[in-house]
């Protein structure tokens, strides 16, 4: 599993729907994930629905990560020149991330291209993973069983409260807690705009930006896991424990 890739998937949507408001991918939630992989050495491919240049949104350099990255030269040639979805093939990927930002409210959940590559690196043992509204991404996906990939699992995403709590209730298509608990997830939360993750078997998801690098850890904890040849429990991790 580590010789394979991980693929960020960002959004191409610059407009908050009809509002006239900009939006975008949150920049935090791309180069705090990015921090982490790099440190370990992984390649980093990254894909938004219409390729090219990514909108950004929270381009807050007073963040030491986010000014070591918009310095980097590759990394910005990455985000200012990214592939579109058809472009890659999902066995080349050992990871799967869907960074947020508001954006991906409006261009993930119907994106085919996307849901394919997000069931063929999960159906090939591969972990899929997302981080606030970046889990928009997988409300759509269904594995080849027919069900949706999110049924059962316990998820984390931006949650109803916090969307209430920034404005934006009227303004994104749909509520994502509520629309995951629909798909049958078991959504779980912490206190509004704290850090909270969710291994659930080989899905990873994280409730808002601060919940980041801690996402990308636990990536690479279940990744350890795969290499190991050992099995991934399949219930929350933050719960799970070895046994005596």
């Amino acid at each position: 599993m580590r010789h394979k890739k991980i693929l960020f998937v960002l959004t191409s949507a610059s407009q908050l729907g009809n509002t006239g408001h900009k939006t975008g991918a949150y920049l935090s939630e791309i180069t705090h994930a990015y921090d982490e992989f790099a440190r370990w050495n992984f390649d980093v491919d990254v894909i938004s629905p219409l390729g090219g240049e990514v909108p950004l949104d929270g381009v807050k350099m007073d963040d030491p990560i986010n000014a070591t990255w918009m310095n980097d030269e590759e990394f910005l040639s990455k985000i200012e020149n990214t592939m579109k979805p058809w472009q890659v093939t999902g066995k080349d990927y050992g990871v799967i991330y869907f960074a947020g930002g508001h954006g991906a409210m409006f261009d993930f959940p119907e994106n085919l291209q996307l849901q394919k590559l997000t069931t063929e690196i999960f159906e090939n043992n591969g972990v899929v993973s997302a981080v606030c509204h970046g889990a928009a991404g997988l409300v759509n996906v269904r594995l080849s069983s027919g069900a949706y990939l999110v049924k059962g699992h316990e998820v984390a995403s931006f949650t109803n409260e916090e969307e209430e709590t920034v404005g934006m209730e009227k303004a994104v298509p749909f509520l994502l807690q509520s629309k995951l608990e629909e798909r049958g997830a078991h959504h779980t939360s912490s206190p509004r705009f704290s850090p909270h993750v969710v291994k659930s078997g080989r899905l990873v998801t994280g409730q808002n930006p601060a919940s980041t690098t801690n996402l990308a850890r636990a990536v690479m904890e279940v990744l350890d896991f795969i290499d190991e040849g050992r099995s991934v429990p399949e219930q929350n991790w933050c719960e799970w424990r070895a046994p005596l």
